[in-house]
């Protein structure tokens, strides 16, 4: 099976500009789990989730469809990195007491992913997946980025998008689902920041393969007249919304 390869191209510019999840969404996660010995994240990227879960978990099993993503992931200790897909994990039956999904659900055929997530579960094992929204930062920087995402680079947007912008809500979950605490990623980031990060976007990198030409640039430039001194640090926050559940 092929899958819907967005990133792989800039898989450096990925790990370096996609943010970092709070501690105390893995906090949580930890806290649910039947056991802390082996957790599985599906859809890894450069291991921006792995890694926070591996503050909790002696082993992390971190796959990725994208080799590059792979080579490109964070390195820990207790992480072990692995190019297979969510689909088809390669993991032992009954072995892992976590399955997560950070960013990466609306990528997956969920159906079979479910299947694979059941079948890889410890008995009362946990599954969360999650995603994050538009970030905020002050309503007139939000306005341009909002025009950006919405009037730019919005033709370029996949189908799957909408799951994200859906705040997942209208996925199907076949688990017995409980309730997260709401989370947000808050980030200090400056021009150069939001700049690298924009251009990870799927709709980004497809509007530069259709026009030839980086539209970043002319966001860059009408950003400037509201963030002030282009290294200037400002807060980014991000909501995050999560499903989370476990098997019997």
């Amino acid at each position: 099976m092929t899958f819907a390869d967005h990133f792989s191209n800039v898989s450096a510019t990925y790990a370096a500009f996609r943010p970092r999840y709070p501690d105390a969404l893995f906090d949580f996660l930890a806290s649910e789990a039947p056991a802390l010995n082996d957790a599985w994240d599906a859809g890894t990227g450069s291991g921006q989730a792995a890694v926070g879960l591996a503050r909790h978990f002696r082993n992390v099993i971190a796959t990725d469809a994208s080799e590059s993503q792979i080579q490109h992931a964070t390195s820990n200790d207790r992480v072990t990195y692995r190019v297979a897909s969510a689909e088809d994990s390669g993991l032992e039956a009954v072995s892992v007491d976590l399955v997560t999904a950070a960013q990466a659900l609306h990528w997956f055929d969920r159906a079979r992913f479910w299947t694979e997530a059941r079948r890889v579960l410890r008995p009362r094992g946990v599954i969360a997946v999650w995603t994050y929204v538009m970030f905020e930062i002050a309503p007139p920087i939000d306005a341009v980025v909002h025009h950006f995402y919405r009037d730019v680079v919005g033709p370029h947007w996949p189908p799957e998008r909408r799951m994200v912008e859906e705040r997942y809500r209208n996925v199907e979950f076949p688990f017995t689902e409980f309730i997260a605490p709401a989370f947000a990623i808050e980030q200090r980031v400056t021009l150069d920041d939001v700049a690298g990060y924009v251009r990870t976007w799927s709709a980004t990198r497809a509007y530069i393969e259709c026009h030839r030409q980086d539209p970043v640039d002319d966001l860059v430039t009408e950003l400037g007249r509201a963030w002030g001194p282009p290294q200037q640090a400002r807060l980014a926050r991000w909501p995050v919304a999560m499903r989370v559940g476990r098997v019997a």
